[in-house]
């Protein structure tokens, strides 16, 4: 068992320094890059994702007055001719159904349609948007259009039941059965990290989906398979940064067996021995100067994984409050 209460505080504090002048309005890095290539004012990552970690850690805002700020500061943040929000370093899709996402936790709708979206808002041309995207090269990256283009739409609440269960099917008709991921017929059988990982982390996004709408994954055995054979190969290195590595794993091995059972003790054994490795990593680096930590981005990522994890291993994180995972209210990390 760990005590992260510390960690927490920690996190508390990170976000606290990267509060800019107005309500909600937050940096996502602190300090420059070598490269010179971060924007460092205001950022639709810095503030989707304080108010995602504070939603995390059970100090999310709730005095009435300073909840309409934040949604008018999210809100600001959106291109009123397209309805897109957008930064450097993600796809438009990606920030938009994460700060809409963001808005959702507020009980929230962005403030303009999503224009640059709706030609995608008829089923045949959301199938032909997923079928055209590059599944075989770069799983984990499209995976940011594919899914976002579901959350954004469907949390603004512009598409039907129908244009819904048209994208699930889609997914279900082309998830590989071999591996329980997406999308068959390209992934290569081979576990390494160029190989399968990529493709693990591609359907991750997916499955938030799914699990947000109530939907059954077609393979879950596979998928329980696939994520033990990855952490017992280290074929990935998992555990040994902040980001999003960790929660992608760790979301596809516990809500695969939270549907199939298959291999649960296993499952439990893997888990446990993952945090056993990741938890003393995280309690070992400087919250003042670790860039990671400083990424509001980067350490919501990690925050979902501790979330998950602590639902997962009841009683082995300790926190004064317990970690709530924003998935399990609504779907885009």
């Amino acid at each position: 068992m760990f005590d992260i209460s510390d960690f927490i505080k920690s996190v508390e504090g990170i976000i606290a320094s990267h509060q800019l002048g107005t309500i909600g309005a937050y940096q996502r890095w602190k300090t420059q890059s070598p490269e010179n290539n971060r924007e460092m004012g205001i950022d639709p990552y810095g503030c989707a994702d304080a108010a995602n970690i504070l939603y995390t850690i059970g100090r999310f805002p709730s005095d009435q007055e300073e909840r309409v700020e934040w949604i008018k500061t999210l809100q600001s943040l959106q291109e009123s001719k397209t309805g897109l929000f957008s930064e450097s370093t993600h796809h438009e899709i990606h920030t938009t159904a994460h700060c809409i996402a963001a808005l959702e936790l507020f009980d929230a709708l962005p403030r303009h349609p999503l224009t640059a979206l709706s030609q995608y808002k008829t089923p045949e041309k959301m199938e032909a948007f997923l079928d055209q995207l590059d599944w075989k090269e770069k799983p984990w990256q499209e995976s940011h259009r594919g899914a976002g283009l579901y959350a954004s739409l469907v949390l603004s609440q512009e598409v039907s039941f129908e244009w819904e269960d048209r994208y699930f099917n889609w997914l279900y008709k082309n998830t590989d059965p071999a591996t329980g991921f997406l999308r068959l017929d390209c992934i290569t059988q081979s576990c390494n990290e160029h190989d399968i990982f990529p493709h693990l982390a591609g359907s991750f996004h997916y499955l938030f989906n799914q699990q947000y709408a109530r939907r059954p994954l077609p393979y879950p055995d596979a998928m329980v398979n696939s994520c033990l054979e990855i952490i017992h190969s280290n074929c990935f290195p998992l555990g040994t940064s902040i980001g999003f590595a960790e929660i992608d794993w760790v979301f596809c091995l516990t809500r695969s067996v939270r549907q199939s059972g298959h291999r649960h003790k296993e499952a439990i054994s893997a888990l446990m021995e993952f945090m056993e490795n990741y938890i003393p990593f995280l309690l070992k680096l400087d919250p003042l100067n670790n860039d990671g930590l400083n990424d509001l981005h980067a350490l919501f990522g990690t925050m979902c994984c501790l979330a998950e994890l602590q639902t997962a291993l009841p009683g082995q994180l300790k926190t004064k409050r317990p970690l709530h995972l924003v998935l399990d209210r609504r779907p885009f990390i």
